[in-house]
């Protein structure tokens, strides 16, 4: 080979080493966010179960930015997820991200807080979370990957919260205000939302369900029990855990609301007529399936666990 194709080679070799480097140091492409109210960003997650096709990327989660930092609101269903959650707010600010809150213990909504750790946010949770997680990590990683293979589930580590919130606790972004309450059983036993008092956005997490069925991990009574409660949040517009990416309030509470009565209201009457849990998972809440994707997935789950409380009533 002459000197001068040499000189050529190299530098063809040189010019892809500089663009496979600059490549790695941008980093993964950022997530999809929309801005549903000044300041705060939502990415919407699929409506669908986890799978290797989604990456497990079915979780709304979002981030509010402050004068003086951010809080990311859950981080996603891995940690790839995460780091495209992470890439996203470097796309629209320097702050530091000063929190991540979880809203409650499910993979899609917590495999990716490890990469929040390492970028030095303070993770915050309901009080019950870390006993929750140190319970579930195990049968959460095998079962998800079983559904979503290793590549995606074998890097995650379940990290828990650094610190907790008992009842009520309020963080300070910098002229920015975020209300954390910790509710009673419901949808699981850790479930807490993130009220932003300047633009009145609740993020409720999966205390609020649209066009997902909701899914019960915790108590239907204890759900049913604080609507109430959960309704009177002075919030004009929610971030539901899974649907759209924001909705009016207190209106987007009304079909999970009336699928959770009509569910318990089944549930009851196959009890007092004699009727087996076999069958009554198969009929309970059947009138409302036309209202809900994945209803085949988890209806008749959540008849199941309805069964198992009010039997005991």
């Amino acid at each position: 080979m002459s000197v001068s194709r040499l000189l050529i080679a190299l530098c063809g070799l040189l010019a892809c080493f500089a663009g496979a480097r600059a490549a790695e140091s941008q980093g993964p492409d950022p997530l999809a966010f929309s801005e549903v109210a000044p300041g705060v960003y939502v990415h919407h997650g699929h409506v669908a179960v986890q799978s290797a096709d989604n990456g497990g990327d079915i979780a709304n989660i979002g981030f509010v930015v402050g004068a003086d930092a951010v809080a990311m609101i859950d981080s996603g269903g891995s940690v790839a997820e995460g780091k495209a959650a992470l890439a996203a707010i470097r796309a629209v600010t320097d702050k530091p991200v000063r929190w991540l809150i979880d809203t409650h213990m499910h993979p899609d909504h917590i495999f990716g807080n490890q990469v929040f750790k390492a970028a030095g946010a303070t993770i915050i949770g309901h009080r019950r979370l870390p006993a929750a997680l140190a319970a579930r990590a195990k049968f959460y990683k095998q079962s998800m990957r079983d559904q979503m293979g290793a590549a995606l589930v074998d890097p995650v580590v379940v990290t828990p919260p650094d610190e907790t919130v008992p009842d009520e606790r309020v963080i300070d972004l910098g002229d920015r205000k975020l209300t954390l309450k910790a509710w009673g059983t419901a949808h699981t036993d850790n479930d807490l939302t993130v009220f932003d008092q300047k633009t009145k956005t609740l993020f409720a997490g999966d205390l609020v369900f649209l066009d997902h069925i909701p899914v019960i991990d915790g108590s239907i009574k204890g759900w049913l029990a604080q609507l109430p409660a959960l309704t009177a949040t002075p919030a004009e517009r929610v971030v539901p855990g899974h649907g759209p990416v924001s909705a009016p309030w207190p209106q987007a509470l009304a079909p999970e609301s009336e699928y959770l009565k009509t569910l318990a209201a089944d549930v009851r009457k196959a009890i007092a007529d004699g009727v087996p849990l076999s069958e009554a998972a198969q009929t309970a809440g059947q009138s409302e399936s036309a209202k809900w994707k994945l209803f085949g997935d988890y209806n008749a789950r959540n008849a199941t666990a309805a069964y198992a409380e009010l039997e005991w009533e």
